[in-house]
C-alpha cells in the first residue's frame, strides 16, 4: 500500500511489480458475498503487450446468482443466461467484462459452481505496477493522483487496458493467462461493508466491501458501513 506521503501523487519509482500466484478456482467456487471481502488486498494483474500493469483490489461488490432467494434484481444474470452474460454461467474464476454507455467497460469475476452465475464486480484498485502506462491509458499526466487512475470500475478497466473483446471469458486462475488475480501475501485488511452504489434495484443490500479509509475507494458515498 502507498504510504501517507504518497497518497496524493503517484510515484512510479516507489512502487513494485505484482508478485504472487493466481488464486485457485476453488477460491471462487463459493457464493459471491463470501468471495468479495476475501478479494480485498489481492492483486489484479494484466500482462499486456505494453508491459505489466497491476493494482491491489480495494473495493468490490457482490452480485448474487438467479438461484438466490430472492433473486438479485441488480445482477446481470437474474433473468438467466444470455449472449451477454453467458460466461457467468460457466465455471468460476473467469472474467466477465461488459460494456456500459457504449464506450466504457466494467470487470467482474465469476463465482460459485457452474450454472449459478454469482459474480463480484471490481470497483477500485490501488495502482502498484505499470503506473506510467496506466496514466497514458487514462489520458492523464504521470503525476496524476492515484485515485484518478483506478478509483471506479470503468476507470480501472481503462487504466489496465481491459476490454470486452480482448478479456471477457479469460481464465483468471491460469498461470498462462494475461489476466490474473494473485495473492502476494498482503495481510488481511480491515473491511467495511455498505449497500452497493450506482444501481437502482436492491439498493439496501449490504454487498459492497472496501478497505477501511483507503484513498482509492470510489464513489461519493462515505464508507460508514460496519466491519
Amino acid at each position: 500500500m502507498l504510504s501517507q506521503s504518497q497518497k496524493r501523487k503517484i510515484r512510479p519509482e516507489a512502487v513494485s511489480s505484482a508478485p504472487g500466484r493466481p488464486l485457485p478456482r476453488a477460491f471462487f467456487e463459493v457464493p459471491p458475498e463470501r468471495v468479495a471481502p476475501l478479494l480485498l488486498g489481492k492483486v489484479l494483474t494484466h500482462n499486456s503487450s505494453l508491459g505489466r500493469m497491476a493494482g491491489r483490489i480495494v473495493e468490490v461488490e457482490a452480485y448474487l446468482g438467479p438461484h438466490n432467494i430472492p433473486p438479485d434484481p441488480a445482477a446481470h444474470s437474474h433473468r438467466g443466461p444470455t449472449p451477454r452474460n453467458l460466461v457467468l454461467f460457466g465455471p468460476a474464476g473467469y472474467a466477465y467484462v461488459y460494456t456500459i454507455y457504449g464506450r466504457y467497460f466494467c470487470m467482474n469475476v465469476g463465482c460459485e459452481i457452474e450454472g449459478r452465475a454469482g459474480c463480484v464486480l471490481l470497483r477500485a484498485l490501488e495502482p502498484i505496477s505499470g503506473l506510467d502506462q496506466m496514466a497514458r491509458n487514462r489520458g492523464l499526466p504521470r503525476s496524476a493522483a492515484a485515485r484518478e487512475l483506478t478509483a471506479g470500475p470503468s476507470r480501472l478497466c481503462q487504466a489496465l487496458g481491459l476490454t470486452r473483446i480482448a478479456h471477457n471469458g479469460l481464465d483468471l486462475t491460469s498461470a498462462s493467462s494475461v489476466l490474473q488475480i494473485c495473492d502476494d501475501g498482503y495481510p488481511a485488511p480491515e473491511v467495511l461493508i455498505t449497500p452497493r452504489i450506482g444501481i437502482h434495484e436492491a439498493v439496501d443490500w449490504p454487498l459492497r466491501f472496501a478497505l477501511a479509509r483507503h484513498h482509492c475507494v470510489s464513489g461519493s458515498r462515505a464508507m460508514r458501513g460496519h466491519s
